[in-house]
């Protein structure tokens, strides 16, 4: 199947979220489509599965004219589109996850789950996705769960597949394994569109590339001839730099010490297994693992939303082990979680209430009679915006209404814009363009130069590489190796070792 976009223009009140848009997918093809959050990628392709109703242009499937009134026409019509945000009921196995909405029924009109199972297995061996049937949704790592939304639109039948940031929390290893699933699509005649902003992993997929930016395509090619560089340069319109300028550290006092910290979890299993550090004010501590190696836990600990079974964690001095997570967040205490749906925002919530989330008791914010001074609020949240190029028109439209990048920086903005002494940052720019990545590593920086201490959890290597001046490295709940990385001199190879468990690295 061949689809072509014509002329596709979208808009919502004066916002253009895609201007005069021409695009081409083909069968047995990856198109990479690329481009910085807010430029209108899941606007079109909500569009082309039948979500949105373009203002203008036209729609071709095999070079005629359709026009969508609903999402089940674009499905109807073999497009399926993989969310960003997965779509999956957590108690339901993974059987009725795919058959919901077009369950397979038999005599009297009776769910047949049995046939169901049988169909999702036959997909299953098909297409080498290799997810049991019959697993409940919530014991499924996100992995798997992502593998379970493909089977959701194959067993659709889909021809066309729009993947939108698909791999933004994979691991490495899970984004290796979902290239071969995706190979094994294109290798079936299908077509994808493979949405991301992910530069390295959108020339390794893809088979051709589409830039947009503020809307519009603003440039083609062959990954074959192209490179991160010129890529960057055309999603965002500037030269990007992909090095973390930075200064040597100069560390100060101890802001944040952990001594001998355990957590179990409800089986007296060790979620942390004995863990000690610092970080100095000053500098940066990255600390580098596979995700689910306890880097989750141990942030929560730290914040104060979890209580640790055993040890003690001091905060500038003081003894903060049993304090809430106000009194943190009082003493100078930031914290950038790595879920910002379920831990950083309220999705129904305006802009600019996310922006005082965790601030907005304080009295920089007090108006007569206890309430709360909105027109200060609002105030700050559009300086916020624009510090930190979070891109919306207004700051009274839901914070559910940003596209993934921007509630991103919304949530960064509203963590790094404060009086601060600790900044803990989990996953920091997770979702987050190439152009957005370079600021947040530059306000980090800063955090670090204007004497904050600055812890970092991050699955992405390179950024705990580029950032950090010394790295721990997790495995199985524990620190299992240090290393000085000052003027980068940290050998990744050996991090990358300690994250697979196979050495007890001593300081290097």
């Amino acid at each position: 199947m061949d689809v072509e976009l014509r002329g596709i223009t979208k808009r919502f009140g004066p916002v253009v979220a895609n201007d005069n848009v021409n695009l081409v997918i083909r069968g047995g093809e990856v198109l990479g489509l690329l481009g910085e959050n807010g430029a209108g990628k899941s606007t079109m392709m909500n569009m082309l599965s039948g979500l949105y109703t373009p203002d203008e242009g036209e729609i071709l499937i095999d070079g005629k004219p359709v026009k969508f009134d609903g999402p089940g026409d674009g499905i109807e019509a073999g497009i399926g589109m993989v969310h960003q945000h997965f779509m999956l009921v957590p108690v339901f196995t993974v059987a009725e996850n795919v058959v919901l909405g077009v369950e397979p029924t038999g005599r009297l009109g009776h769910l047949d789950l049995k046939k169901a199972r049988a169909q999702v297995e036959e997909i299953n061996q098909k297409y080498g996705l290799h997810v049991p049937a019959d697993a409940l949704i919530e014991n499924l790592p996100v992995g798997i769960q992502q593998r379970v939304e493909i089977l959701k639109v194959l067993f659709r039948e889909a021809d066309v597949l729009i993947l939108d940031e698909p791999t933004a929390v994979l691991t490495p290893q899970e984004v290796e394994e979902f290239f071969g699933i995706v190979n094994g699509l294109k290798e079936a005649g299908k077509a994808i569109v493979f949405i991301t902003h992910k530069l390295h992993e959108i020339l390794a997929i893809s088979d051709r590339i589409s830039v947009l930016r503020q809307g519009r395509i603003t440039g083609e090619g062959d990954p074959k001839t192209l490179d991160e560089e010129k890529l960057a340069e055309m999603m965002v319109g500037r030269h990007v730099s992909f090095t973390v300028d930075k200064t040597p550290a100069q560390p100060g006092s101890e802001m944040l010490r952990l001594e001998k910290v355990t957590l179990l979890d409800d089986k007296d299993d060790r979620l942390i297994d004995d863990v000690s550090f610092t970080v100095r004010s000053g500098e940066i501590v990255g600390i580098a693992g596979v995700q689910g190696n306890g880097q989750t836990e141990l942030v929560e600990v730290i914040t104060g939303l979890a209580r640790g079974n055993a040890g003690r964690i001091t905060f500038a001095g003081d003894d903060i082990t049993h304090t809430s997570v106000r009194d943190r967040h009082r003493r100078g205490m930031a914290h950038i979680p790595e879920d910002r749906h379920r831990m950083g925002m309220v999705d129904k919530f305006t802009i600019a209430e996310n922006m005082v989330l965790n601030s907005y008791y304080d009295e920089a914010y007090a108006a007569p009679l206890g309430s709360i001074d909105w027109n200060r609020v609002n105030e700050t949240a559009a300086a916020f915006c624009v510090d930190f190029d979070v891109r919306t028109p207004s700051v009274f439209l839901p914070g559910g209404s940003l596209s993934g990048g921007n509630q991103q920086k919304m949530v960064v903005a509203r963590e790094l814009e404060r009086q601060t002494q600790l900044v803990v940052a989990s996953q920091p720019t997770r979702g987050v363009d190439v152009g957005s990545i370079e600021y947040i590593h530059k306000r980090l920086v800063e955090s670090r130069d204007e004497g904050d201490g600055v812890l970092i959890v991050s699955s992405e290597l390179d950024e705990i590489m580029g950032l950090s001046d010394r790295i721990l490295v997790m495995f199985e709940g524990r620190i299992v190796a240090e290393f000085d990385n000052t003027g980068g001199k940290a050998d990744r190879n050996q991090v990358g070792l300690a994250m697979a468990g196979a050495t007890e690295g001593e300081a290097a």
